[in-house]
């Protein structure tokens, strides 16, 4: 082990180089070999793979840890296990930390959470991204409550910054115990598939307090949590895929809540309507499609970012470009479970829109939903304040908000998707929109029942008043004529008619009532 005092004997120059040596090394040869046959990158290829070519300047090289108990006064490691710094992606400045697995499992010390925090505080004051590169066993439990400390301390850092500059998290292999809520306050969150794992308890504590038998991956895997929990927004297939997404999806937004995300050199065309889709909406509004034809048939080529992909997937949200600018777009999916609102749609759509509208990215809404999914589980774990949560998101939505209605928008489902009442700025409606309190066939059961069952063939009655409440309400013209629909606007001409207003609606303004903060229905 490097023993801090050793190399006396060395030239001031000589004594630099050997320490700068020592500290890229992180545990030794040998460890960084076993990094590499579980197909992991080292803490120190993976910032070089993230960030722009010799920008990387790092702070704490030869930070050491504190600790002298149960034999840490034996073995010290310049840079204590995380490799702390700032440089460009992209050319744009971002601050990163990365654990280094070689050293102590990459295990949490107070030192080496003292430079997170270090580069923390300097994200905030220079209004810059943090992005952490999570690799570790843990708390450094020869150290005892200092290091526990040193974890509370990152948590209040996160959660100050949240809202005022944009936080990453990747997993890369453990992120067990307290170390899971550093990346659960932050704003994104990707893990690698196969090779990295989440859980506050693992699978030996699992199995002698509830006697289940599960496997770390089961547990706490990239799928598991990109599909089941939703804690993950992105499961990659491997660090070098991980890497680039987690870049991809910094492009889309500002260095801080003061600045909008860049644009993208856009040329128009000249003709922006979309023809094809005029064809997509099924004559049937019974018949599923899929909103992400509508999502690419309105944005810029290739330019959508789908965020949780694989969870409550009933809901599409994601990062766009419409004309070279960044948006982000919430969409019903009415090809999952008909694009009802349930639980997790709701808060999945609702944690998007807070953080677009965090980081001053304008919202686009298509909707198309036949209302909130039915059911005592829905009810009993609580429906009524999440589906609030969504709601609550759009009312103190400020950025630029604009919703296009493709097809159905019943009953409070459509007050929440953001309806012009709850302060959406444009609201279109396509020719095959429907806006209702409920679907014809419920409405005319109830508003006709005793016609109906007065008839001579009730099964006939029923669908006459059926056809004549949908004549009446499942079209766009009665909201359109409250002006609750700003424009019935024909599917092709969609993307013009949005490039128009949200550049209208680019220096809007608006103030909230003054107060300390909100109480979200969490």
């Amino acid at each position: 082990m490097p023993d801090p005092h050793a190399h006396a004997h060395l030239s001031k120059t000589e004594l630099l180089a050997r320490k700068n040596e020592e500290a890229l090394l992180g545990g030794g040869q040998a460890r960084i070999d076993a990094q590499h046959q579980k197909s992991k990158l080292t803490a120190r290829e993976r910032i070089d793979l993230l960030m722009d070519e010799g920008s990387f300047e790092e702070i704490g090289k030869f930070v050491m840890h504190r600790a002298k108990d149960f034999g840490l006064d034996k073995e010290y490691y310049l840079g204590d296990g995380v490799v702390t710094g700032y440089g460009t992606i992209n050319g744009r400045l971002v601050y990163v930390f990365s654990q280094d697995f070689t050293v102590f499992g990459g295990s949490l010390s107070e030192t080496h959470a003292e430079k997170i925090v270090k580069i923390m505080d300097l994200a905030m004051k220079n209004g810059a991204p943090v992005i952490g590169l999570n690799d570790s066993g843990g708390a450094r439990i020869q150290e005892g409550v200092v290091s526990l400390g040193g974890y509370a301390d990152i948590f209040y850092k996160n959660t100050l910054a949240s809202g005022v500059v944009p936080q990453l998290s990747a997993i890369m292999g453990p992120c067990a115990g307290g170390a899971v809520y550093s990346p659960a306050i932050t704003d994104f969150i990707l893990m690698v598939e196969n090779t990295s794992y989440m859980f506050v308890t693992g699978p030996n504590v699992v199995k002698t307090v509830t006697h289940e038998e599960v496997t770390s991956e089961e547990l706490g895997g990239a799928s598991t949590h990109s599909a089941k929990s939703g804690v993950t927004h992105f499961s990659c297939a491997n660090e070098v895929a991980c890497i680039t997404h987690l870049k991809q999806l910094l492009s889309y937004m500002p260095q801080n809540c003061e600045e909008t995300a860049p644009a993208q050199p856009y040329e128009p065309s000249g003709d922006e309507s979309r023809p094809v889709l005029d064809q997509l909406i099924p004559d049937n509004a019974n018949q599923p499609y899929d909103m992400r034809e509508v999502i690419e048939g309105i944005i810029d080529t290739n330019s959508f970012l789908e965020v949780h992909q694989n969870f409550a997937e009933n809901i599409v949200v994601g990062f766009a470009r419409l004309a070279g600018r960044s948006i982000g777009i919430v969409g019903n999916q009415p090809a999952v479970l008909a694009g009802v609102l349930d639980i997790n749609a709701s808060t999945k759509a609702a944690r998007f829109v807070r953080f677009c509208n965090s980081f001053n990215i304008p919202l686009l809404v298509l909707e198309d939903v036949p209302g909130f999914l039915p059911g005592t589980d829905q009810e009993w774990r609580g429906i009524i304040t999440n589906g609030a949560k969504l709601l609550y998101a759009f009312c103190e939505a400020t950025v630029p908000r604009i919703t296009v209605i493709t097809r159905k928008a019943y009953g409070g489902a459509y007050d929440v998707m953001n309806s012009k009442h709850i302060g959406a700025d444009m609201n279109y409606a396509w020719p095959t929109a429907e806006i209702a309190v409920m679907g014809a066939k419920g409405a005319a059961e109830i508003i006709f029942k005793r016609e109906i069952a007065a008839a001579a063939d009730p099964a006939a009655k029923l669908q006459e008043k059926v056809d004549e409440y949908q004549e009446k309400f499942a079209t766009p013209y009665r909201a359109a004529h409250r002006g609750f629909v700003d424009e019935v606007i024909l599917p092709s001409q969609t993307r013009q008619k949005l490039i128009r207003a949200f550049k209208m609606l680019e220096n809007k303004v608006a103030v909230l009532p003054r107060k300390k903060h909100g109480n979200i229905p969490l």
